[in-house]
This record gives structure tokens, sequence and C-alpha cells, in this order.
């Protein structure tokens, strides 16, 4: 199996388990599961009522960039990484996007693309997904 088809479950793994652990929680709202394998983007989404207050959030925002997995994204207590590294995947394959790329170097992790590339990634991103 190819490393991104590889990628694509285990994201898909481990946004379930997100996604069901959150669903246990007794306060009004329900996560969902948005996969796109075409485009690489994956979300935990929770919505719902809570007595007079409407919740509508991306807990969870993960994109399949190449063969790296770009956390755009995360909100949750122990980090998606940590997940994503019990999962087998190497720390150079994971990007933390939501850190400043200048900041990435200093992570135990992927740093990602280039700078100019960066804004490229950003763009692209938002035309894929419309």
């Amino acid at each position: 199996m190819d490393t991104r088809l590889r990628y694509q479950e285990i994201i898909k793994t481990i946004l379930q388990e997100h996604a069901k652990f959150r669903n246990t929680i007794p306060d009004g709202y329900h996560s969902q599961l948005l996969f796109d394998d075409d485009r690489g983007g994956y979300l935990v989404l929770d919505l719902g009522w809570n007595e007079n207050k409407y919740l509508h959030a991306t807990p969870i925002h993960i994109n399949l960039i190449g063969d790296k997995i770009w956390i755009q994204y995360d909100d949750t207590e122990e980090g998606v990484a940590t997940d994503l590294l019990a999962a087998g995947v190497p720390k150079e394959d994971i990007v933390l996007g939501f850190r400043h790329p200048q900041v990435r170097q200093y992570t135990e992790f992927g740093t990602g693309l280039s700078g100019k590339d960066e804004g490229i990634v950003a763009e692209s991103a938002v035309v894929r997904s419309a």
C-alpha cells in the first residue's frame, strides 16, 4: 500500500475515534466526519444546540498534501500528532500547519514547504475546496 493511501486510512481511523468520543459527551452537540480523499481534506465538525447556544465548530482539520499530513487545526487535549505517531507515522511526515512556517523548524515535526511554496499550498487548498 502506498504512503498516501496508508495515511488516508490512518487519518480516518483517528478522526473516527475522536468523533466517537466527542459524541459520548452529554453537551447537546453532535460530531460529524467529513472526508474528501480526492482533495485530501479531513474534518471533525461539531454542531448542535446546548440549551440556547448553537455551536458550529471544527475541532480537528487535517489535510493530506503530497505524502505529508498537515494538521491545520487541533483542539484536542492530547493532540492529533500524538495519535499519528502512535499509528506509526514518522515525525517528519507530520506538519503542524497551524504553526507559523518560521517556527516549525523548532518543533520535532516536519517543516512542510518553503515560504514561497507555503502560499501556493494555501491558495490551492482554497481553490480545491470550492
